[in-house]
């Protein structure tokens, strides 16, 4: 902990998933004084997130792979001096003099009035995981229809499912997981339809061979849908949902390679609920605000630039997991360990270096090379867009529609998702652009452009600075006083109460 109440911590970790968890327990293992900062009221991130303990489930490790090594990592954060602030809503880091950072946040996740609170540290560790990215469809808006990862976070932090026949759709190694742990809980599962197929793997054998634990896990989930007698198809999508006041049936229509849908292949399937996701999208605001380097990954979204260590281009700033590129738990705590060795050496005055720094970088290069070969093999393509009618809603939030931005490609000329953005609001409401980013991004390069996309994969809008990475309510703004609040560092709210 800081000597004194004027003191910075030595590192912030923003994040208290497998990366951030594994960051803060190695930082505070050899010295500094760690505060680790979290929107939700348990540790765990997406991947483990489980049921609070007001509802009594017995075993949640039940519903989670590799719940060990979670486990593990909890009890060392138990058992260190990091300050584990739960709760916390981080909007933005800014820094103060140059030489130490202030994170600020809006706590009351747990439903208690918002407090705004500004955290000081010498040195920070962005740990902020991704979002599903979503490709829209012709009735994606009904009742019933959830992110694949959305219905595993029901499951898992409720004990709820979306309904009890689902179809579970989109593109990406999560679906098997989710259909697995769906069917498990009690759900029939018609089909799991996924957009590209497995045979691109085949052009990866030495990242195959390097991880045959992969197709253990593989295994395991495609034995949990023959048992429960799932049926798999590939090279299929939903291409649209019927339904009134809630799913009732979803058409899967077969695709051709460039993802378009191939005329007189669509069937019907009954469901009650569609759980359909087309792989995540890293959490990056937070860095690009500060001006952080980014770049283009394999399967078109936006990740940061990292170095060798996990230090981004801005000095002081580091960032593990799914920041630096989707994949998985595993990568996300051996990249968030070396995030902790890489501050503590620099805070320290001394290089990085040593046997457990060596076997850690080849560690998570290893698996990086599996997580670029798992995003080549899934990645969306172009004719993807073929699915959508000009009046499906693309941006949800201010209802614009696939026909509008069309006209605004076409017809006034917008060729790139920010004049889109400007002439129509796609992307202007509560979830700025999360949601409909991927796919506005897409219909302004597409039709009408200039010069046709030199990627048949869909590219993301260019990272904007905002001043805000969540939505934050003005009166925890107008509480924020000018000076640093008293007390210990993240302990007082604004005003200094």
């Amino acid at each position: 902990m800081p000597v004194s109440s004027s003191d910075p911590y030595d590192l912030a970790v923003i994040g208290a998933g497998s990366a951030g968890l594994a960051g803060a327990v190695t930082a505070a293992g050899l010295g500094l004084s760690v505060a680790l900062l979290d929107a939700a009221p348990q540790t765990g991130g997406q991947f483990y997130r489980h049921p609070a303990r007001a509802i009594g489930a017995a075993r949640p490790e039940a519903l989670h792979h590799d719940w060990a090594a979670f486990a593990a990592l909890r009890r060392r954060l138990e058992r260190s001096d990091v300050r584990h602030l739960p709760g916390h809503h981080v909007w933005a880091v800014t820094q103060e003099d140059g030489q130490r950072w202030a994170v600020h946040a809006v706590t009351g996740a747990d439903g208690t009035a918002e407090r705004s609170v500004r955290v000081r540290a010498r040195t920070v560790l962005l740990a902020t995981g991704a979002y599903e990215r979503q490709l829209p469809f012709p009735g994606w808006t009904l009742p019933g229809v959830v992110g694949a990862g959305g219905a595993q976070a029901m499951l898992k932090s409720g004990l709820v499912l979306p309904g009890k026949r689902i179809v579970v759709a989109g593109s990406g190694p999560l679906l098997l997981a989710v259909a697995s742990s769906l069917a498990a809980a009690g759900a029939r599962i018609p089909a799991v339809i996924e957009a590209s197929g497995y045979l691109g793997y085949a052009r990866h054998l030495r990242a195959l061979a390097a991880h045959p634990h992969k197709l253990v896990e593989a295994a395991v989930h495609g034995a949990a849908l023959l048992r429960h007698r799932v049926r798999l198809r590939t090279r299929s999508a939903v291409t649209e949902v019927h339904g009134t006041e809630r799913v009732a049936a979803v058409t899967v229509t077969r695709l051709d390679h460039d993802w378009r849908p191939v005329r007189g292949t669509g069937r019907r399937i009954d469901c009650d609920a569609l759980a359909v996701g087309h792989g995540l999208v890293p959490q990056i605001e937070l860095a690009v605000a500060l001006g952080c380097a980014t770049r283009r990954t394999t399967d078109g979204t936006l990740a940061l630039t990292l170095d060798a260590l996990q230090e981004t281009s801005v000095r002081g700033l580091w960032a593990a997991g799914e920041t630096g590129g989707v994949g998985g738990t595993q990568l996300a705590r051996a990249e968030g360990e070396l995030a902790g060795l890489a501050a503590a050496a620099r805070l320290h005055g001394r290089p990085v270096h040593g046997g457990r720094t060596r076997a850690l970088r080849r560690r998570r290069d290893r698996m990086r090379a599996f997580a670029e070969a798992m995003a080549v093999s899934h990645a969306p393509a172009a004719g993807w867009t073929d699915w959508l009618t000009d009046d499906t809603e693309v941006c949800r939030c201010e209802e614009v529609t696939a026909g509008t931005i069309r006209a605004a490609v076409t017809g006034l000329g917008a060729h790139d998702a920010r004049t889109v953005k400007l002439l129509t609001r796609a992307g202007m409401g509560w979830c700025q652009g999360r949601m409909c980013g991927t796919a506005t991004a897409c219909l302004a390069a597409g039709e009408g452009a200039a010069e046709p996309p030199a990627t048949h994969r869909p590219v993301e809008p260019p990272a904007e600075r905002r001043p805000f990475a969540v939505p934050v309510p003005l009166s925890a703004l107008a509480a924020s006083p000018d000076e640093p609040a008293g007390g210990r560092p993240g302990t007082a709210p604004a005003g200094g109460e």
